[in-house]
Formats: structure tokens, C-alpha cells, sequence
């Protein structure tokens, strides 16, 4: 089954964006009740999202939720490698993590994209190494963790089958890990706990970790439908076993 595309992709992404800049923005000056009302607000959002998806799509977008939220519970609550605003994990980073997907996706389906998908991707190469660079000599802090998650993200740019939808996820990532850490809505630490190695705020190269996710919902979005129609294939035996 095809995916539904929206019939404008760019314009889609940038929804997106505004709607987590937005959300982001009045977090800044949220209470705890307030931020899971904004995280009513997301889910909404990603929801009314989903709605045109087909249901591979919408499997792949469940399962970027279920990892980064498994994810975000073991890096910050956990380990702490970096610490929200409130030091909880707020209740619209799950539902973000499906829309920075989405966002992905589209950028990667624009047809400006489409018809230069090697210099996108080279493009993309270009910024990380260079921000990686950056990170790791200009900017005040020696950034060890972005520079080889920057390193990975790059090897998968290279090798993968779907560049151009990991090249766009980094985009978002980047202007968000940018925007949110600017105006104080979460923190890396000075250096990945427990280790001396020493991280930027944010790290050059976290948006690997973002394409991590993404990696194992293209490649368990299948074998999670197959899962769920082989569940609702045993209902009706069991209820022929048992009645």
C-alpha cells in the first residue's frame, strides 16, 4: 500500500515546526499541570497527523514513540545526560518525537528533494562535519559526544537505503535541539555522566541518535502489523476453542 503524501510536503514540515516552537515557547513559563495540557495539545496534533497515514506508516510513527520515549526515560531521567526545564520528562515530548518524524518523512518526499537527493544528502554530510568541527574546536566546550555521534550519522547517510528521510530528520532535530536548548526548555551536561567525556549544549551530532529511532521503525513497522493481525487471528480461534 502507498503512503498518502501531503500534497505539499515543505509546508507540511514547517507546520510542524511552529506547532513545536509554539508549544516549546509556552512551556517556557508552564507548571507541571500546564505541560500535560500542552501535551494533550501534541498528541492531537500527531493524531490528526497520523490520520491520512496508511498503516505501515502509522506503525513506524508508533514505533518512533515507544523507543525515544524508552530512550528519553534512560537519557535523562536515568543517566542525566541532559535535564529538562522541570527535571521530569514532559508529557509532549513522546508525541514530538512522532511529529519530528513525520516532519522528516515529508522533507525527504518534497520534490525539490526528490529530484536532488544526492546533493541534499551531500549537503546535509557537509553541516553535520561541519558543526561537528565547530563543536569540537570553536565553541567553548570540546564536544566529544556530538562529534562521534555526528561520525555515525554520517556512516548511516552514506550506507542507508533511505538517506534523504534521516537527512531531513537531522534538519529538525537540529533547529529544535538549537531552539530548545536557547530558551532553556532542556540542558545537556558539561560531560556524558559517569565519563569524561565532554558534551555541547547541544551536542553537534545527537540528531544520530534521532535517526537510531527512525532506523528501527522502518525495519519493525512490518513485523509489527504481522504481529498485530496474527492477534487478531487468534481471538476468534480461542473463542471457538473455548465456547
Amino acid at each position: 500500500m502507498a503512503i498518502k503524501q501531503s500534497p505539499r510536503p515543505l509546508l507540511f514540515s514547517a507546520g510542524v515546526l511552529l506547532i513545536i516552537v509554539s508549544f516549546l515557547g509556552l512551556d517556557h513559563y508552564a507548571s507541571l499541570g500546564q505541560q500535560f495540557a500542552i501535551g494533550a495539545m501534541t498528541w492531537g496534533a500527531l493524531i490528526f497527523a497520523c490520520m491520512p497515514l496508511d498503516p505501515r506508516e502509522r506503525a513506524r510513527v508508533a514505533i518512533v514513540v515507544i523507543v525515544a520515549t524508552g530512550a528519553e526515560v534512560l537519557g535523562s531521567i536515568i543517566f542525566g545526560v541532559y535535564t529538562y526545564r522541570l527535571e521530569n520528562l514532559p508529557a509532549f515530548v513522546p508525541p514530538g518525537h512522532g511529529l519530528v518524524y513525520l516532519a522528516g518523512l515529508r522533507i525527504s518526499q518534497s520534490a525539490l528533494v526528490k529530484e536532488h537527493q544526492r546533493a541534499f544528502v551531500g549537503g546535509v554530510i557537509a553541516l553535520i562535519a561541519a558543526w561537528g568541527i565547530a563543536g569540537w574546536a570553536l565553541l567553548g566546550r570540546t564536544d566529544a559526544l556530538g562529534a562521534i555521534a555526528g561520525a555515525l550519522l554520517i556512516v548511516v547517510l552514506l550506507r542507508a537505503k533511505a538517506p534523504t528521510i534521516y537527512a531531513g530528520v537531522f534538519l529538525v532535530v537540529a533547529f529544535l535541539e538549537i531552539y530548545g536548548t536557547g530558551i532553556g526548555a532542556w540542558h545537556w551536561a558539561e560531560t556524558v555522566p559517569g565519563t569524561t567525556m565532554q558534551a555541547g549544549n547541544p551536542p553537534s551530532g545527537i540528531a544520530g541518535i534521532y535517526v537510531l529511532f527512525d532506523v528501527a521503525a522502518i525495519a519493525m513497522a512490518p513485523r509489527l502489523l504481522n504481529a498485530l493481525a496474527a492477534a487478531r487471528g487468534m481471538v476468534p480461534r480461542l473463542a471457538r476453542t473455548w465456547l
